[in-house]
């Protein structure tokens, strides 16, 4: 990978292949990344998961109105973190298309950026939260018609539920019989949907990072404070509850998201505090009542839903996110159901923490 980037995908970028430095960064489930550096520069560089994402044209256009909105604001001083900015090709191209080599665009590096991949802290929790508040916030004069669902009914609850349903029935792998405990499992939890036909009607359509893991907030790495929010493959039309819930699920388990020590994953109440704190903070000005009374319900839903996709995808074979063992995926979902009965188990005392009886 590393030599076919040398040889087809530089040149786009005028970038001699020669005094190139290419290697892989990070640790997504779904696009191949890499840092790129040279004398006169740096930049990361990506080959997008057309799989995962067909419209990638509408993908890149996306990213680019959102860096544009937001560069304008922090230049403007109303926006406090740095904004990742889309990288042209030499020809003024914002993607490189190579057909089933792939589809390429770039994107700025942010120099003394660093990511965690463990909250290790309330502290690193509230800033990231905060930051995912601001980013939320300077979103919102942005019209979100404006914006292209890039992955239509992406957090849709019923549709993952049916997924997973499908995906049993059809056993395509065979591996039905070792999980059918938590698919059950999984399959019971319609209560929630009830509670969305409910709530949902009631939310503003916001424009969502749709993907707030602790490792989509960059810090800085020699003051430790929060430095931009990147990622922004998936933001579409959506509602907070959802981007709530998913720092929920990625901070407040002290193990990783695919870890196997069940009996360590557990929602830590000071991070969820810390979580609300930063966020319902930033989002104050355009915070509305009916908003602020759905995090609890994004706070369940998430990792309910994250762990259905895990464990169709299992069923599948594995075929969505990228795996790097036997039954990576059904790890993943046993871990986030965990997570989701530790939130159950916990359930009065984080409402207070949002204000709700």
């Amino acid at each position: 990978m590393i030599n076919f980037i040398g040889r087809h995908v530089l040149p786009h970028f005028a970038i001699d292949e020669a005094a190139a430095k290419i290697s892989p960064l990070g640790n997504g489930h779904i696009n191949d990344t890499f840092l790129v550096r040279w004398p006169q520069g740096e930049m990361v560089l990506q080959r997008l998961n057309t799989q995962v994402f067909p419209n990638a044209e509408a993908l890149v256009g996306n990213a680019a109105k959102i860096s544009e909105h937001l560069l304008a604001q922090a230049n403007a001083g109303d926006y406090p973190l740095q904004v990742v900015e889309p990288v042209v090709t030499a020809d003024q191209q914002a993607a490189i298309d190579l057909g089933e080599r792939g589809y390429w665009r770039a994107i700025s590096y942010l120099r003394h950026s660093a990511s965690v991949e463990v909250v290790e802290n309330a502290e690193q929790a509230r800033q990231a939260a905060r930051a995912f508040g601001d980013f939320a916030f300077g979103l919102s004069g942005l019209d979100a018609n404006h914006i292209i669902d890039v992955i239509p009914k992406f957090h849709y609850f019923p549709g993952r539920l049916q997924q997973l349903q499908t995906a049993a029935s059809a056993d395509s792998e065979h591996r039905l019989a070792e999980c059918q405990a938590w698919v059950d499992f999984a399959l019971s939890q319609t209560a929630l949907i009830s509670e969305l036909d409910e709530l949902e009607p009631k939310l503003p359509l916001r424009i969502c990072h749709n993907d707030t893991k602790i490792n989509n907030m960059l810090f800085d790495s020699r003051t430790k404070s929060a430095m931009a929010i990147i990622d922004l493959d998936t933001c579409m039309k959506g509602h907070l509850m959802y981007d709530f819930g998913d720092m929920v699920r990625t901070f407040c388990s002290p193990e990783a998201e695919d870890s196997t020590a069940l009996d360590k994953v557990a929602a830590r109440a000071d991070i969820f505090a810390a979580i609300c704190e930063g966020y319902t903070e930033a989002l104050a000005p355009v915070l509305t009542s009916d908003e602020r009374q759905s995090l609890w319900l994004g706070a369940r839903i998430m990792p309910l839903m994250i762990g259905v996709r895990f464990l169709t995808d299992h069923l599948n074979g594995d075929k969505y996110f990228h795996v790097h063992r036997p039954n990576h995926n059904l790890a993943r979902a046993v871990n986030q159901f965990s997570l989701y009965q530790s939130l159950l188990a916990q359930e009065t005392e984080f409402k207070a923490l949002l204000g709700q009886d």
